[in-house]
């Protein structure tokens, strides 16, 4: 069966990866970088959609790739209405949602518009999956502790979902029959999800920073000094959301987030360093067995997926602290990349539903 060529968008805070797939083989590659400067002329997220998606369709034309060829056009689901997990096609409804931020705005938003935007140019489909909006949460999960504000479901569910199915089949079972306790820890956030019979029953909001600290997130702070911050008139807005968010966790304390480099400093003695990697680990593992109660305690198995556990000492404190819960599986190598180009060809093949945005 000839699966026809696939387009891969995932736009990122200052850079654009994109993939082509032909026949379900990656043979394309690219990572496209932004300057500071060239962003911040745009003005805004939704201003930067020209130029991310010329210097695309530019990497394309210089590759030879022609895009009246592209059958898929998958790109990473960024902050629209809250959906149930699966593939969605980008309509009109949902490109408003994406360049109005409903839920927020983030570089991700772009990546349905673009391949939107594509898309219109062929005879191409252009689809999203497993937006970081899926809500499957139990209602219990919403209760924040006051009326006022209500827990949300935004986290890394592309990835965690693929990991899920990826290591259920390797076991020979089905996702939906097993309870399983998901980590995810990219680039900028850490989530951690409750996975109970093919629905994520409740989940750290990784996206403003809820759970642990991370790379560039805070986490969860003293909620106490955080308000007495927000009003010592020392910062704005803005600045607190940043501090929060990308200026957070291993950057705000060691002032990179680079684990290579992390990594060297830890080898030459730096014991600052291996110190706050130590503390990342404790309150990563705090997390997990804390999110293992809504599994009854008893998850079928631990997975941490992510860059994060490339870091080898980090996953030996990590694991030290939760392997006593339930057996651990280590997947770090899965990308949005592959796991955009899977949805993409189940589509292709049939196997899987494209839904309709509302």
């Amino acid at each position: 069966m000839t699966l026809g060529i696939i387009l891969v968008i995932n736009p990122k805070n200052t850079s654009s990866k994109i993939a082509v797939y032909k026949d379900s083989k990656l043979c394309f590659l690219k990572t496209i970088k932004y300057t500071d400067e060239q962003l911040a002329a745009c003005g805004s997220i939704p201003g930067q959609l020209e130029i991310r998606k010329n210097a695309i369709l530019q990497e394309l034309k210089d590759n030879d790739i022609n895009v009246n060829k592209l059958q898929i056009i998958v790109a990473r689901g960024g902050l629209i209405k809250p959906v149930k997990s699966g593939v969605y096609e980008v309509n009109d409804k949902m490109r408003n949602d994406l360049l109005q931020g409903v839920m927020g705005m983030h570089a991700t938003n772009l990546g349905g518009i673009i391949a939107a935007d594509i898309a219109a140019m062929t005879n191409a489909k252009a689809i999203i999956a497993d937006p970081v909006v899926v809500d499957e949460l139990d209602e219990v999960a919403r209760i924040s502790g006051h009326p006022l504000f209500e827990r949300k479901s935004i986290f890394h569910s592309l990835n965690q979902k693929v990991v899920a199915r990826k290591y259920a089949k390797s076991i020979s079972r089905k996702y939906e029959d097993l309870s399983l306790l998901i980590v995810h820890a990219g680039g900028g956030g850490i989530s951690v999800g409750a996975h109970k019979q093919g629905r994520v029953v409740d989940v750290n909001q990784a996206f403003d920073g809820d759970g642990p600290f991370s790379m560039e997130r805070s986490g969860t702070l003293p909620t106490g000094d955080l308000v007495r911050l927000c009003f010592s008139g020392k910062y704005s807005e803005k600045e607190i959301m940043e501090m929060i968010t990308v200026k957070g966790g291993l950057f705000a304390y060691l002032g990179t987030t680079n684990l290579n480099s992390i990594e060297k400093r830890i080898n030459e003695g730096d014991e600052k360093a291996a110190f706050i990697m130590y503390a990342m680990a404790y309150q990563l593992a705090k997390e997990i067995g804390g999110m293992c109660t809504v599994l009854d305690g008893k998850p079928d198995a631990i997975i941490l997926s992510g860059d994060l556990f490339h870091q080898s000492e980090f996953t030996s404190q990590l694991i030290k602290k939760v392997e006593k819960i339930s057996p651990i599986a280590v997947m770090p190598d899965e990308d949005e990349i592959d796991a955009l180009a899977m949805n993409a060809i189940g589509v292709i093949k049939g196997e899987i539903e494209v839904l309709e945005y509302k």
